[in-house]
């Protein structure tokens, strides 16, 4: 039977800790798959997918860039993702939207912190993967030991289909298990050109003896293949890959691959791989939503011929208009046609649809189900919105975002300089969702907050280039939370003539400290005929109006139980805003009373350094008042986890580098917010 457009499409996201090579795998894939006639090198500045002036100066992507090639008949998608913790919020939303990962490991650091992060985000979304570990030519590369640490580290099993041919200066190229042949590249065509031959007799024994765990493996997940192989009987080339791409798509196992991307050797089987074992928008299961008129659950099956249903996951400025990337999951959508956003209960209308390659486009005049499309033209419209047929409603599941971690204050230089951060500032807010700004009036300062230092430093620089906003920057500031540490009641009272009517409101609540990470949680103990629906959802709306500035420093509180217990009504005088005055008063006062304390946020550092500086990185950790969690030797490195006040990291890459001779290389996330 024909395969149909849906079922040759796929969908996938290239993603790793920084410097696994996501970026150089990603320019491979297009230039083999003849999207580009010229391969980009990172290091040089002039990566396709790296295209922001920011990410061609500092080597790094920054920004999820979205492109299509084709293989084998085979239309795929692919957003390459950044690999810092700073940016972490681009892998998220990518990760939401895409049906398949190629998860991409050095074959030196093997599983890295923002692997792992990486890792658990496709788990979240049920994304299955396919593993590349590259780097197979650098010194102290093990393909064996980056297995074991994928198995250790995974609630997963990775399942080897090929073995690398020799190692470091020596790797020639791969040995494919599941077809029992080796496969090297022909270094002078830029590796476009590759051979099949025969395995060598040196290496059969191991060869052999890897094709059977391989098969082994997949009989403890597959039925069908268990039986044969308990049986002795011959196993097919084809029955195996089918083996793995039915237990790839049910996440029981990882397909593994190895390469070196920036030598050109093993790209295409990856490609092979994306399209043998990683789904089509039609074998992943029906999207899950709610009408918003009925409340009722919905799915839409991945079909043209259902209503339309989408998600716009990134917004972004082009040349001052507002571009939005949205991923169809059912439906088609044309040019100059009205569709309905129903997070924002609004009509917006179809402009333009544009295929994206990097920041190149290809107008299109339709798109349907399974594609990821930028659209132009959407005004209202923001990341995690649905968008819909209006005579079919969904709503989709939103988009989780972080909360930033660190605050920089800034003031515009000049009054038109003023104008033009204003805009700015809400363009790039609009682009990124774990940005926040807040004007303070005592010091007429406007505070930006974001994930990380590399985060605020990449912000004020756009501002300038993109926006022409010059700004005066202070000092990067730790974002803290409060909290309280004892159970108290309080009471909150409001009375109060405005505009010819009393305002009245009474309420009796009882604060207690809750766990670490629970956030603020309120529950109603009121007797029911003590206030009717409408003043306890003002009461409700009180107390979370108060967790937004707490009592110590006006920081956002966090992490305590609130229980509505009493209170009193007056028939003509309670009001809705009596009741919320009352509840944001009782708060603020039962805050005062209950010993509150301020949290700061604490990051999980991750350092890998050459083992003779262990003594001074440890020494330096102590003494900026860090945890050592773990020291683990890898060969001639080691890897040292620790927990690390937010605060006493400004400033760590400079004396890392000073410490070690600029050999240790670290990266850092966000873990908690906690006491120090």
């Amino acid at each position: 039977m024909a395969k149909t457009k849906i079922s040759r499409m796929r969908n996938i996201g290239i993603v790793a800790h920084i410097d696994a090579g996501k970026t150089t795998v990603t320019e491979r894939i297009i230039f083999y798959t003849g999207k580009s006639h010229k391969m980009g090198e990172v290091h040089d500045g002039e990566a396709v997918m790296d295209w922001m002036p920011q990410e061609q100066e500092r080597g790094i992507t920054i920004t999820s860039a979205v492109t299509n090639c084709n293989w084998n008949n085979h239309e795929i998608h692919i957003i390459d993702t950044p690999g810092h913790v700073d940016f972490t919020i681009e892998v998220e939303r990518s990760l939401r939207v895409l049906d398949g990962a190629v998860v991409v490991f050095c074959a030196v650091g093997g599983v890295e912190p923002q692997s792992e992060t990486v890792w658990y985000q496709a788990d979240k979304y049920g994304v299955p993967k396919i593993a590349f570990i590259n780097k197979m030519d650098r010194v102290g590369a093990d393909f064996f030991g980056a297995i074991k640490m994928m198995a250790d580290r995974f609630n997963s099993t990775p399942l080897a289909i090929q073995i690398p041919l020799g190692s470091e200066e020596h790797f020639e190229g791969v040995v494919d298990l599941i077809g029992r042949r080796v496969i090297t590249w022909n270094e002078a065509s830029q590796g476009l050109s590759y051979a099949y031959s025969d395995i060598p007799d040196s290496i059969l024994a191991e060869v052999n003896e890897q094709r059977d765990k391989l098969i082994e493996t997949l009989a403890e997940v597959d039925d069908a293949l268990a039986d044969k192989y308990l049986a002795g009987a011959a196993i097919s080339i084809d029955e195996i890959n089918n083996a793995i791409r039915k237990a790839t798509l049910s996440l029981k196992v990882v397909p593994v691959m190895c390469g070196t991307a920036l030598r050109n050797k093993g790209v295409q089987p990856v490609l092979d791989a994306v399209v043998q074992y990683l789904p089509s928008p039609e074998e992943v299961p029906p999207l899950k939503g709610v009408n918003p008129v009925t409340g009722a659950e919905e799915t839409r099956a991945s079909s043209e011929k259902e209503p339309l249903a989408a998600l716009a996951f990134k917004v972004m400025q082009d040349e001052g208009r507002k571009m939005t990337y949205v991923r169809i999951y059912s439906g088609s959508m044309k040019t100059g046609v009205e569709i309905y956003n129903a997070s924002r209960r609004k009509k917006e209308k179809v402009a333009r649809l544009l295929k994206m390659h990097a920041n190149k486009r290809e107008r299109v005049e339709r798109v349907g189900a399974g594609e990821i499309i930028a659209v132009i033209g959407l005004k209202d419209t923001t990341t995690g919105d649905t968008i819909c047929d209006e005579a079919h409603p969904i709503l989709l599941e939103p988009i989780d975002f972080y909360e930033p971690v660190i605050s920089q204050a800034i003031e515009a230089k000049t009054p038109s300089d003023q104008e033009k951060l204003t805009t700015a500032l809400v363009k790039l807010m609009e682009e990124d969702p774990t940005i926040r700004v807040k004007y303070e009036d005592e010091t007429a300062q406007t505070v930006l907050s974001g994930m990380g230092e590399l985060h605020l430093e990449i912000l004020i620089d756009r501002l300038t280039r993109e926006f022409n906003a010059h700004v005066n920057v202070g000092r990067p500031r730790v974002v803290y939370r409060e909290t309280i540490q004892k159970t108290v009641e309080t009471e909150g009272r409001f009375e109060k003539e405005l505009g010819e009517k009393t305002h009245f409101g009474h309420v009796k609540l009882t604060l207690e400290p809750s766990e670490r990470g629970s956030g603020i949680t309120i529950f109603r103990q009121m007797e029911e005929p003590l206030l009717s629906e409408e003043f306890l959802a003002a009461v409700e709306d009180g107390i979370r109006e108060a967790t937004l500035s707490g009592v110590v420093g006006g920081y956002p509180v966090v992490d305590i139980k609130v229980w509505m217990t009493g209170g009193s009504f007056r028939d003509g005088d309670s009001t809705v805003l009596g009741y919320r005055i009352a509840a944001a008063t009782a708060f603020r006062n039962g805050c005062q009373a209950a010993d509150p304390i301020l949290l700061e946020p604490i990051m999980m550092v991750d350092i890998i350094t050459p083992g003779e500086f262990i003594g001074e990185v440890i020494g330096d950790i102590n003494a900026r008042k860090g945890e050592i969690q773990a020291v683990m030797a890898k060969g001639p490195v080691s890897e040292i986890r620790a927990k690390v006040p937010l605060r006493a990291l400004f400033g760590y890459s400079t004396d890392l580098r000073s410490a070690t001779q600029g050999r240790a290389v670290f990266s850092m996330q966000f873990l908690a917010y906690d006491r120090n």
